[in-house]
């Protein structure tokens, strides 16, 4: 019964990375190219849970959460330093802009089974997120964020299965890499909209009092679920031959299937949007928390405090201001694609050398050797991702044209050089004690 509860206590994680941005990459990756590039989801399910696994590992163990140990120690005086500075522009602005596509999403869900006008929609979405967050406690959070998962998977899983795919090719999709033509960064932004910087400040947020063995059960089954919607995405998205759109791509299930294969899309299309409304704002005051609250300032931070509601309403706030006039935050989201493009490297290298660190972790927390293959793996593609991105957010922010696959592949390639052997020697140190 512990191991079902931390389950869904942890479905919190794929809830906070299955939105309404992972339901149009996936669903675009399935109407392009067939299940060609679910291998993109395995490797970003893998690495989500290597990363996530690492942060609550070091809140369950050393009792800091990844904010605390972000922060460099204080001596008296007041401010953070510039990588924490960075973290929480990244994190505030990326949850603020993204919202709105959230609150966007779910209305859509709505939209495709009843005409009620958008606007309406939004404002009622971010009244029930509200009274949520304003009256719940994390854990009741939680417990809502279960059951949404458990609609998105039966909604999505349900219709995957209901199309019939080949089983061969599904298999081979998913274990067997390939990249075909003009497939290079929606790989990318398969892995990207899987390993998202601000769902490892919210991990660790919520980690603190769980016990490690069913932490990383729970967390390893949430996650691997997660991954499985996702993958259950692109195959109902392979089902639209044309043009891909919400519309259309219901239009194709009822055709084959009836009302009933509209209804369970958007079901699915809404919990995937009202669920991220509901943790992005969550994310983005756990985080300020972890980044910003000290001893002499604990009680501003408690979530009943006004400086941590604070944060979760101004972020739904603009989510909902978003979603009610239809207006999509082009310029905060390339500027969010930029932080996050500096900020996904460089948490997930911390990450590796934090949990390689013998006098925070002890000998039985550390990461052993094969663990330590995985996650260098894993920080390697954090570099490319956020190398990509960061190239793509700038090209867009000068108005330049749209970079090539080849540029941004090999400019991430550079980064990952760059930093390969200070992390080194930096690693080195930390094992050594």
């Amino acid at each position: 019964m512990r191991r079902l509860l931390a389950v869904a206590f942890w479905s919190v994680i794929a809830a906070a990375f299955i939105g309404p941005g992972t339901v149009t990459t996936c669903a675009s990756a399935g109407a392009r190219f067939g299940p060609a590039l679910l291998w993109a989801l395995t490797f970003s399910t893998v690495a989500c849970l290597v990363l996530q696994e690492a942060s609550a590992r070091i809140t369950v163990l050393s009792g800091r959460t990844l904010g605390e140990a972000l922060r460099p120690p204080r001596r008296g005086g007041v401010g953070a330093s510039w990588m924490v500075a960075t973290a929480a522009g990244a994190i505030l602005l990326g949850c603020a802009a993204y919202e709105g596509g959230n609150i966007l999403g779910a209305a859509a869900g709505v939209g495709l089974v009843a005409a009620v006008p958008p606007p309406l929609v939004a404002v009622a979405l971010g009244a029930g997120a509200g009274t949520l967050l304003w009256l719940g406690s994390t854990r009741t959070v939680v417990r809502v964020m279960s059951v949404l998962v458990a609609v998105m998977g039966v909604a999505f899983l349900y219709t995957a299965a209901a199309l019939r795919p080949v089983a061969g090719a599904l298999v081979l999709g998913a274990v067997v890499p390939s990249v075909p033509a003009g497939a290079g960064l929606l790989v990318l932004g398969l892995v990207g909209t899987t390993v998202v910087p601000y769902n490892l400040f919210l991990g660790s947020g919520i980690a603190a009092g769980q016990r490690l063995d069913e932490m990383r059960f729970g967390l390893a089954v949430a996650i691997v679920l997660g991954g499985l919607i996702s993958m259950a995405i692109v195959v109902v998205g392979s089902a639209v031959t044309g043009a891909f759109g919400y519309a259309e791509l219901a239009g194709v299930l009822a055709a084959r299937f009836g009302a009933w294969g509209r209804g369970l899309f958007a079901a699915g299309l809404f919990a995937a949007g009202f669920s991220s409304a509901i943790t992005a704002p969550l994310a983005a005051a756990i985080t300020a928390r972890s980044l910003f609250s000290h001893s002499r300032a604990g009680r501003l931070w408690g979530e009943r405090a006004w400086c941590y509601r604070a944060v979760w309403l101004a972020v739904l706030l603009v989510g909902v201001g978003l979603g009610a006039t239809g207006v999509r935050p082009i310029p905060a989201i390339i500027a969010a694609q930029a932080l996050n493009g500096v900020l996904l490297p460089l948490v997930a290298v911390f990450l590796l050398l934090v949990v390689n660190d013998r006098a925070l972790l002890g000998d039985g927390g550390i990461n052993r050797t094969p663990a330590n293959f995985l996650t260098v793996a894993v920080c390697a593609v954090a570099v490319l991702l956020g190398a990509a991105n960061l190239v793509r957010a700038v090209a867009a922010a000068l108005a330049l044209p749209a970079p090539t696959d080849r540029l941004v592949l090999w400019t991430a390639a550079a980064a990952v050089a760059a930093l390969a052997v200070p992390t080194a020697r930096a690693l080195r140190r930390r094992r050594a004690g």
